[in-house]
Formats: C-alpha cells, sequence, structure tokens
C-alpha cells in the first residue's frame, strides 16, 4: 500500500475513533443531567441570574456586563 494510502486510513480510523469518543463523553454528561436535574436546575437559574444583572448594567458598564456574560456561558462547562 503506497505511503498516501496508509495515512488517509489512519486518518480515517483516528477519525472515527475521535468520534466514537465524543459521543461517548456527551452520552456520559446526558445520563449525569437526566440523573441529576436538580444541579441542570441550579446551573441554569445561575445563568439566568447573571445574564439578568449583565442587562441591567449593559448601559452603565458594558465591560462588566461582557464578564458576566462570559462567566454565565461558562457555567455549564464546569
Amino acid at each position: 500500500m503506497p505511503t498516501l494510502e496508509r495515512s488517509s486510513g489512519a486518518s480515517a480510523s483516528g477519525g472515527l475513533a475521535g468520534a466514537l469518543k465524543a459521543f461517548a463523553e456527551e452520552a456520559t454528561v446526558l445520563v449525569q443531567a437526566l440523573l441529576s436535574p436538580g444541579k441542570v436546575i441550579d446551573e441554569v437559574e445561575q445563568m439566568r441570574a447573571l445574564q439578568v444583572r449583565a442587562n441591567r448594567i449593559e448601559a452603565s458598564d458594558p465591560l462588566r456586563a461582557d464578564v458576566l456574560r462570559w462567566h454565565a456561558s461558562r457555567i455549564g462547562l464546569r
């Protein structure tokens, strides 16, 4: 088999393995969320509170509002 074909085949199988790993990780997160809905609700409430605060101060302090929105966007990733 020529080198180019071997590297393409390795890349394709690596892509499949990566995709399967990502799928498994997403499935794990979904199961955890389904088993602990209280945690998801708490996170959504925290994000909402930060968004409300950001909206309230947007006109007077847009930089702080951006920081609050950034923090809100990071909550579910912890």
